[in-house]
């Protein structure tokens, strides 16, 4: 069997563990391709091939257990954040000059222990890892893209210049600054620094000293074999990927004799034992049982339910917005009117409200007011009578809508009214308002100037007020002008026990769900006789308003 062609995908793998992250073992292999393995290497067979890949080639097997030369191939088994030193800090740190913090003679003391026992064993591969300079420089100056151009964003210097680890250090109590915590002046600079998101993490590097045979140490020939980066989450971003059963990667030097390298990185962690996970799962079963008993215990254990027969009502409304009328400095006054029969709300509930006063802005031909008011209200609905003939009457919201002067003094805008919708979820309702007319150029002077113009006395006459008991209710006479509309927005919430899984209530849950929509419906045929009585009215208007001799005896406007 052939093996596998060279991995090219050398971007980042994002893994998550729940282990500790000291657990983790990488197996670094690296090799390098000469002439000499290469002339002893077979091609494998496949066919229908005629050129012969590097990649195919496998060493042939020996019987005496020949090893590659020491130099030409090397493996290591690392762990998290454990210290390889390499030919150059070796010959850097024997020196005790050019050790300058303490974690240079700390260094220096354990170089003196590997030269006084049987020395390091590796000698190509080595790692730097989080507390060394060369990941302050690395993370400092890495690149986004592979542009040898690239000019670096914002966030990218901002997030060169964070310290993003050292989050297991903590600093000494006492040379904390008590004074000056908050900041009153904040200079633009400030702001910046301290809207940078700071994701605390470790940072490791294995790295690879590709000299030739005899040149070790030299910085220049250091070249980064894998990157692991682990946050507090547990997150732990490798790059390149674990090889796994995919290819090695390569790695070509350049110069005078360019080399090519391939290695490979592999997880070899440990698996926990049987009895250790076990434990782990107790360990986490009991963290998520507290976890979930303090979830209970914030939320309580009584939860209030309807009585049966009864429905509860929740409104989380917004008065959005008001366009289409004449004047600026626009507020809204709104209330919601429940039924007088088997309807009732909590004695604390406000069923009104009144908006800010909201300057108007252009949008295409109309001024708009946006208010962006919250409300919510809460309401019950007893269902007493079962008989086919009961229909349950819905709130109504009604709004009136004000504007406001220079003087303070405000002047109708106009009337509306709608029924609250029947059925659960989030709804977006336009209504159209209207505002009695008075003619003549002294009542237009007036509101103009004075701010007085003609009210209702009771809101409810804009639609059926709820105190009439008559069949018919007339409005012969009522001038009125249409003039804009107002948007509320409405998140509406059912309870019942009518919901829940029971044969009986399943039942009155389908009596009362049905006469709601049959309520729906009357209320829809209701709106569009209504619009009918009101374009009546206005063409009466408008033949009276006419001269005499174009209208006929018989009412016609005459041609």
């Amino acid at each position: 069997m052939a093996e596998a062609a060279w991995s090219t995908d050398t971007g980042e793998a994002v893994y998550r563990s729940r282990d500790p992250v000291r657990n983790l073992r990488l197996r670094g292999h690296l090799q390098r391709i000469t002439l000499s393995n290469y002339l002893h290497y077979q091609p494998a067979a496949q066919p229908g091939k005629d050129l012969i890949d590097l990649a195919t080639f496998r060493p042939p097997p020996t019987a005496s257990g020949h090893r590659p030369d020491e130099d030409e191939e090397e493996e290591a088994v690392i762990g998290w954040q454990e210290k390889l030193f390499s030919q150059f800090e070796v010959d850097l740190y024997q020196n005790e000059a050019a050790c300058q913090s303490p974690l240079d003679h700390q260094y220096r003391q354990e170089i003196l222990k590997l030269e006084d026992s049987d020395g390091r064993k590796n000698r190509r591969i080595f790692t730097y890892t989080d507390s060394d300079r060369f990941t302050n420089l690395e993370e400092h100056c890495q690149k986004m893209t592979t542009a040898a151009s690239e000019m670096p964003s914002f966030l990218v210097e901002r997030m060169a210049n964070v310290r993003r680890r050292r989050q297991d250090r903590r600093g000494m109590e006492g040379g904390i600054l008590k004074s000056g915590i908050v900041t009153w002046a904040p200079s633009e600079e400030f702001v910046r620094n301290n809207h940078v998101i700071n994701t605390p993490l470790q940072t490791m590097y294995i790295m690879a000293d590709l000299g030739p045979y005899g040149k070790l140490g030299y910085k220049k020939y250091e070249h980064v074999l894998c990157t692991l980066k682990v946050d507090s989450n547990g997150v732990i971003t490798v790059k390149p990927d674990f090889t796994g059963l995919k290819g090695p990667y390569r790695i070509e030097t350049e110069g005078e004799k360019p080399e090519l390298w391939k290695y490979t990185i592999d997880n070899v962690s440990s698996l926990a034992q049987p009895e250790e996970e076990e434990r782990e799962q107790r360990v986490f079963k009991d963290l998520y049982g507290r976890h979930k008993e303090y979830l209970s215990s914030l939320v309580g254990t009584d939860f209030e339910t309807t009585v049966p027969g009864a429905l509860r009502l929740f409104v989380n409304g917004e008065v959005v917005s008001a366009q289409g009328y004449e004047y600026d400095n626009l507020y809204v006054h709104f209330f919601v009117e429940l039924p007088t029969t088997n309807w009732s709300s909590p004695a604390f509930q406000q069923l009104s409200g009144i908006t800010q006063t909201c300057a108007t802005k252009s949008l295409g031909m109309d001024k708009v007011a946006y208010f962006s008011y919250p409300f919510t209200f809460e309401a019950s609905f007893l269902h007493e009578d079962e008989s086919a003939g009961a229909l349950p009457e819905w709130p109504v919201l009604y709004c009136e809508v004000r504007s406001l002067d220079f003087w303070q003094r405000y002047r109708v805008e106009g009337y509306g009214a709608v029924v609250l919708p029947a059925t659960p979820g989030a709804h977006t309702l336009r209504v159209s308002t209207w505002r009695p007319l008075e003619l003549g150029t002294v009542a237009e002077l007036r509101r103009f100037f004075i701010g007085g113009s003609l009210e209702l006395e009771d809101l409810s006459y804009v639609r059926i007020p709820g105190t009439f008991k008559g069949e018919r209710l007339s409005r012969f006479g009522l001038r009125t002008e249409t003039t804009g509309s107002v948007t509320f927005r409405l998140h509406c919430l059912q309870q019942s026990r009518a919901f829940m899984e029971s044969s009986s209530l399943r039942k009155r849950m389908r009596s009362v769900l049905d006469r709601l929509e049959g309520f729906s419906q009357q209320s829809s045929i209701h709106n569009v006789l209504e619009a009918f009585r009101r374009a009546r009215r206005r063409m009466q208007e408008a033949r009276e308003s006419l001269p005499q001799d174009l209208v006929s005896p018989s009412g016609a406007m005459v041609r």
